[in-house]
């Protein structure tokens, strides 16, 4: 909202609910394609198109999973920093310590859960943090808003300036709804397989993204322009309730980072044959070195370049954009092309077109805000 404004900010994310529903029905009116399902992503755009698009996909796939996991821990590390400030704002600690710490703390949690099925009661509690975030971040932002003078929404920055971040803006947009992984998430829904997964997506980009409207709204219209990237850092209220919802974030972020780590995983399992026991001596040992040595990077990078905002965009850029827009109509196109009437063949060729376009712009866009955060906080910046 804050590179957008008012206006373009609210209809832009209706735009991106919009346009990201319609590409993942897209996916999912695939995933039974060729009398077989695909629970995996690469492995349905291996069957349409061959082995090099499998291991391209697959690429994709590992660019987009190691950014998000980059941006949950920069995201962990924000919220304990803001629980360190709440009780000791010395500077002592700085910002990529607390990166460090909660890059430590995710790696025991993804070597206590050996694969994704284990993670089931851990999605209930990550529910329940969730939902103290969100009704935290809400009701002390109304407060602010009502008791906060008048506040400055105009967009920051240059006129040039403007345009990249706007441009940065849209990948957040898409990056907020997407994963790249819908497949994957959906793999285990029971038949009729289409049906259930369109119903799923229905109810995520309707009911489910309220709450994210909420926050995201009235965040902005309680700080304007000098809303930061994470709310909590800008609340003001009661120290005890901020702690318990920044720490909640912390323990959210941490579960859902596993979540999308897990292909991850489970391709590196798969890989090396790791089979029985999951607590056995030698499997312990490849989680510990295999996915210890995973989350090492992902800190490093976290805390080397820890602007999360500037992440999320290149994500989008180079992953959200070719994963969920341009691959999916262009599949899409190609599977059911005996089908499509020459108008839906066009409509097609536009999206995959423009969203070409939009991944590269947003893309340079990303680099250089990160380029001009980097020389103006430095590397392992203290934010």
């Amino acid at each position: 909202m804050v590179p957008l404004g008012w206006i373009p900010g609210v209809v832009g994310l209706i735009i991106a609910t919009a346009i990201s529903l319609y590409a993942n029905s897209l996916i999912a009116e695939l995933h039974e394609f060729g009398g077989r399902r695909h629970i995996r992503y690469r492995d349905l755009a291996g069957f349409i198109y061959g082995r090099k698009a499998y291991s391209l996909t697959w690429g994709l796939q590992y660019v987009n999973l190691f950014m998000i996991n980059t941006g949950y821990i920069i995201l962990a590390g924000s919220a304990l920093k803001a629980v360190y400030v709440l009780f000791s704002d010395d500077h002592v600690m700085k910002l990529p310590y607390f990166i460090a710490i909660s890059g430590f703390v995710c790696a025991l949690f993804a070597m206590s859960i050996p694969h994704l099925s284990a993670l089931r009661l851990w999605l209930g509690v990550s529910t329940v943090f969730s939902l103290i975030y969100i009704v935290v971040a809400f009701v002390l932002s109304v407060k602010d808003g009502i008791e906060a003078p008048a506040r400055d929404y105009s967009i920051p920055g240059t006129t040039r300036s403007k345009i990249f971040t706007t441009i940065g803006a849209s990948a957040n947009l898409v990056f907020a709804f997407n994963t790249g992984m819908l497949p994957e998430i959906q793999a285990t829904i029971k038949q009729p397989v289409v049906s259930n997964m369109m119903k799923s997506l229905y109810f995520q980009f309707s009911a489910g993204v309220l709450p994210m409207y909420a926050v995201t709204f009235i965040g902005y219209w309680a700080y304007g322009s000098s809303t930061s990237s994470y709310l909590l850092s800008s609340v003001n209220g009661p120290v005890w309730v901020k702690a318990l919802a920044n720490i909640s974030a912390f323990l959210q972020t941490v579960i859902a980072l596993h979540i999308f780590a897990s292909p991850m995983y489970e391709y590196l399992d798969t890989k090396y044959g790791i089979i029985g026991s999951p607590f056995s001596i030698r499997n312990l040992s490849f989680r510990v070195g295999v996915r210890g040595g995973y989350l090492t990077i992902n800190t490093l990078v976290a805390a080397l370049l820890p602007f999360l905002g500037d992440f999320m965009s290149l994500t989008g850029a180079i992953s959200t954009f070719p994963l969920t827009f341009i691959l999916a109509n262009h599949m899409y196109l190609k599977a059911k092309k005996n089908k499509l009437t020459s108008l839906q063949k066009l409509w097609h060729w536009f999206n995959v077109y423009f969203f070409g376009l939009m991944s590269i712009a947003a893309a340079v866009s990303a680099l250089r805000l990160i380029a001009v955060d980097s020389k103006t906080y430095h590397v392992f910046a203290d934010l």
